[in-house]
């Protein structure tokens, strides 16, 4: 099995220097991933192209590495290949086992559709690229009769690249992230909410190759970290798991507590974030980082006003990157919604807009002064210097460590349900049998989790499920956090259950 991969075609268009050095990040990037998947590949560095193989051809596997592929920066788009050589008959090239092949790929596929014929070809031959898409597209009409031709406008594209000797002809294209493998940017530093703005504004660094660590400031207790920790982790682990990311957690509450109590009302959300890019300029130069991001967009709320955001500015001497600037809300939901992130962050609470009842649209800059002079100077740098950092790879760990009075269970028993926390999109592609484990199965996503389990039977004892465990664990902390204490993760007996799972 193969999968031929292409870059970027910003990565395509610089020098060559800078070319290559993009295609063997990315080509790393591949091997670790995808070797931490324990998936059998070898990924190898073309200069137009990375090719991807396996010995073994199974769907299940083919539907992995087109998962993995999907979200790792730096790629265009992808296809699994097949590919046999070109051969002559009488002098002229035989185009009889390219239309076997198109045909073992696509003749199902077309049934009922318009498609067209597409041909690159590399090197020196006896034949047109015309020559050999009419010969593949006869051959097409002949055998799928309710397929029909539209070269301009096709449902469908089949593809066929002649490289010399070597035929390939290709599945179904398929889109990739775009823009930069990490790290191949500089770092920078996220300020992460839980919200959509934050998470999206955290995703567009990454997809453009910037390690990005995420900076949380704790407004809402354990409960709302908890959140947070899960937006990194699905960050980290979807889009960015190639590299260790950080998470910094700060508590804020003394901050805003002071705020409160010293500031005029009207300015109180511009202070706020001006302290917060204080305490992220520390963190900043500690972390050894170019920037800071935000999820802000112009206009949004009042401080996000131009006036309020070059006021905020001004207390830091670090760049600031607002990569949703002139984004729309409902657009940034929207790729809030594509990324995975929505779901998590329509459960999470907004604290930081509520400590204004007239918040000022245009701060100003005497009277911010004037009210930052009443504040102690030294707090910000205590917050920081007590803050939590953990590597993003060990939150799940971290959150097990929290939940010690959460069992982990094995064997399912009498009056358990199983809960498959899993994505919709995860779940359907592996359901639980329930006539396997023995007990009833019940699928709630784990975004749905805080909403929803106060409904369930509170005499059932629930086994909380994900394919690694680590969201499970962190799901039971947050239940136990909100006082259920019929809560367990279930963890299968053996590798094979969990395999036949």
């Amino acid at each position: 099995m193969k999968f031929i991969i292409r870059l970027h075609a910003e990565i395509t268009i610089k020098s060559d220097s800078v070319r290559k050095r993009f295609g063997k990040v990315l080509v790393n990037n591949l091997k670790s991933i995808l070797s931490r998947q324990q998936l059998p590949v070898t990924v190898s560095w073309h200069w137009d192209r990375i090719d991807l193989t396996s010995t073994e051809n199974t769907s299940e596997l083919a539907a992995k590495i087109s998962d993995e592929l999907q979200r790792i920066p730096g790629i265009a788009w992808f296809s699994r290949s097949h590919e046999l050589p070109l051969t002559e008959q009488e002098g002229a090239a035989d185009f009889a086992p390219i239309l076997e092949q198109v045909l073992a790929c696509w003749q199902q596929r077309l049934a009922g559709r318009s498609f067209a014929v597409r041909a690159k070809r590399k090197g020196q031959h006896s034949f047109s690229s015309q020559d050999l898409e009419r010969y593949i597209g006869s051959g097409l009409l002949a055998h799928v009769p309710d397929a029909r031709v539209n070269l301009r406008r096709p449902d469908t594209e089949v593809r066929i690249e002649v490289d010399r000797q070597i035929i390939r002809v290709f599945e179904d294209k398929q889109p990739g992230l775009g823009g930069f493998p990490l790290p191949t940017q500089e770092t920078v530093l996220s300020l992460l909410s839980g919200g959509f703005d934050s998470s999206v504004a955290s995703f567009q660094l990454l997809r453009r190759g910037a390690r990005t660590h995420f900076c949380f400031f704790n407004l809402g207790g354990a409960q709302h970290e908890t959140g947070v920790q899960q937006t990194a982790y699905y960050l980290w682990r979807q889009y960015a798991s190639s590299h260790p990311l950080k998470f910094i957690s700060i508590d804020f509450a003394p901050v805003v507590e002071e705020i409160l109590e010293r500031v005029d009302n009207g300015l109180m959300g511009v202070v706020l974030k001006r302290q917060m890019l204080r305490a992220a300029e520390i963190v900043a130069d500690r972390l050894n980082t170019a920037a800071i991001v935000t999820g802000e967009a112009l206009g949004q709320v009042s401080s996000q006003t131009l006036s309020n955001l070059s006021v905020i500015d001004e207390a830091t001497r670090k760049l600031v990157l607002r990569p949703l600037i002139v984004m729309d809300k409902q657009d940034i939901i929207n790729i809030a919604q594509q990324i995975g992130t929505a779901d998590i962050a329509r459960s999470m609470p907004e604290y930081c807009g509520v400590i204004s009842v007239k918040p000022t649209v245009k701060a100003d800059r005497g009277a911010i002064a004037a009210a930052e002079a009443e504040l102690d100077p030294a707090l910000i740098e205590q917050q920081v210097s007590a803050a939590n950092v953990l590597d993003v790879r060990d939150i799940g760990e971290a959150a097990a460590a929290r939940v010690e009075s959460v069992a982990t269970i094995s064997e399912v028993g009498k009056n358990m349900t199983v809960l498959d926390i899993r994505a919709n999109d995860v779940q359907e592609l592996s359901p639980l049998c329930a006539e396997q484990l023995g007990a009833p199965v019940t699928h709630i996503p784990f975004f749905r989790l805080a909403s929803k389990f106060a409904e369930l039977d509170p005499d059932t004892t629930y086994l909380l499920y994900c394919d690694k465990g680590v969201m499970s664990q962190i799901q039971a902390l947050y239940l136990q956090e909100q006082g259920f204490s019929n809560v367990a993760v279930f963890s299968p007996q053996t590798k094979q259950h969990q395999k036949d799972l």
